[in-house]
């Protein structure tokens, strides 16, 4: 028995082990869920990506229900992730940064608090709870939630790992891939690609019983590698755009990504696309395909502040490791047939942390309260489109190498704060009408600011939120611009 994992707490032991035989059945769904890295909420076509190829993400869209109001509980990968397996927000958790994290420099006016550099093995994940369900329960992908092999998936929850460890990204797309936990394949071999047949051996040995299948892939993330024919696609399709096009602007001292014309990241994204499409055919090709809800979504915004850099999220603001929705704010898609009137969109404001319960009711498992604290099962939006209005909140007291400085932020209905805490300034913005976060409002609606800030720091207080602290080493000479890192 490991130390670590037991005592559970009572409450939540109690509740996951009166899971038995009673609560199973085989026509429990089978669930699917594909977790895009970096990918921006304006990278696929069914969100109007101009330059980009997503036929069947669109096709899984035009099935089920897209969401335009669907977010990441954190602007970074290892928050998000540590909230969709636990349905606790990062503050909560006090794992707020990716792992490890940015170091402090002289540059920072505040240090960073020490976080959680695991996800704790007391937390019972959602892949815990499915299995006590009587799913089987296969990773195959990124994990980046713990260094320690003794905290990878498959002490987590899943009967399988393929490819889940402590890295944030791979030393390389193209096999040998340098990743502990996924054996090399024939030299060239594309990580996508095997990833998503490891993902499809799974599906055949689980098909007569439901399962739960977690693809979390690496892509889009850095390195930018994809196969030579596509990108010599893209770079045909990028030689027609208007040569005299705005390739970068300038926002708060930083150079920002206006235009999406990167043949490698389109390429990547491509890749994404045609996981999915094979993903679907396999369901198809067994009979499942009525049967298996389908889950499409990222954990941060698209990487877009700094030369070079490959996304554009506009119209939205900014993108990954920052607070304005280019950094948050991100594709959804839900395919359930039967339940989802295809093609529908939902403009429901849901976040990562959402996504435990939800699994749950899928699954017509009992919800565990005491564990996803934080989420609300979305299932209503999904059966009739509606959810009670609450608000979404997101707490980063970090540097951030795309230039980002250490913030907090509330959403309540179209309205959404923004708190920077160098010096506690604060922006509001109304996204209904402002979707680009252009026009702030906080001096000319000091009330609904008082209102939102008071909302954000009793969120603070109650969810224990660790606050960065004053550098001691501070040096203004030393501030200039953060160096763009990749995590």
């Amino acid at each position: 028995m490991n130390p670590l994992r037991f005592p559970l707490h009572s409450i939540l032991a109690a509740a996951l082990f009166t899971f038995t035989s009673a609560t199973f059945s085989a026509d429990n769904p089978n669930i699917v869920f594909i977790l895009a890295d970096d990918l921006g909420w304006s990278d696929l076509g069914c969100y109007g990506a101009p330059f980009h190829e997503t036929p069947n993400i669109d096709k899984l869209a035009a099935q089920g229900m897209k969401f335009t109001d669907a977010y990441a509980a954190c602007a970074v990968c290892s928050p998000t992730r540590a909230s969709l397996m636990t349905g606790k927000y990062p503050a909560r958790l006090h794992l707020t940064d990716w792992l490890p994290g940015l170091r402090d420099r002289p540059n920072h006016k505040l240090n960073r608090p020490k976080i959680q550099n695991f996800l704790p093995l007391e937390e019972v994940t959602v892949a815990e709870a499915l299995k006590a369900g009587g799913y089987r329960t296969g990773f195959f992908g990124k994990w980046h939630l713990g260094e320690s092999s003794d905290v990878w998936p498959e002490h987590q929850g899943f009967d399988v790992n393929i490819g889940g460890n402590g890295h944030g990204h791979p030393p390389s797309y193209f096999s040998p891939y340098g990743l502990p936990n996924l054996p090399d394949g024939p030299k060239g071999e594309y990580l996508n690609d095997r990833l998503t047949d490891e993902a499809l051996k799974f599906i055949d040995q689980s098909r007569n019983q439901p399962f739960f299948l977690y693809l979390p892939h690496y892509a889009v993330h850095m390195p930018l590698q994809a196969n030579v024919e596509s990108i010599e696609k893209y770079k045909t399709r990028a030689a027609k755009l208007p040569v005299d096009r705005t390739d970068y602007a300038a926002d708060l001292d930083r150079t920002v990504r206006q235009i999406q014309d990167h043949p490698v990241y389109a390429a990547m994204v491509e890749s994404l696309d045609e996981s999915v499409g094979r993903i679907m055919d396999k369901l198809a090709a067994l009979g499942l395909d009525k049967n298996t809800v389908v889950f499409f979504t990222s954990d941060n915004g698209g990487l877009s502040t700094g030369k070079g850099t490959p996304a554009c999220n506009l119209p939205l603001r900014m993108g990954k490791g920052w607070p304005y929705e280019g950094g948050v704010r991100e594709p959804l898609i839900v395919r359930w047939p039967g339940v989802i009137k295809p093609g529908s969109v939902s403009s429901v404001q849901v976040i990562s942390t959402d996504f435990y319960p939800t699994l749950l009711q899928i699954a017509g498992l009992p919800l565990l309260p005491e564990q996803h604290l934080d989420g609300e099962s979305i299932v209503p939006a999904l059966e009739d489109g509606t959810l009670p209005e609450r608000p979404l909140f997101w707490h980063y007291p970090h540097y951030h190498g795309s230039g980002s400085m250490p913030n907090g932020a509330v959403r309540l209905g179209d309205f959404k704060l923004i708190e920077w805490y160098e010096d506690m300034r604060t922006e509001l913005y109304n996204l209904k009408d402002d979707i680009g976060e252009r026009i702030d409002l906080s001096s000319k609606m000091p009330e609904k600011t008082a209102e939102l800030r008071k909302l954000l720091h009793d969120w603070r207080k109650a969810v224990d939120a660790q606050m960065p602290t004053p550098n001691p080493k501070y040096n203004p000479d030393a501030r200039g611009k953060a160096k763009q890192q990749d995590e």
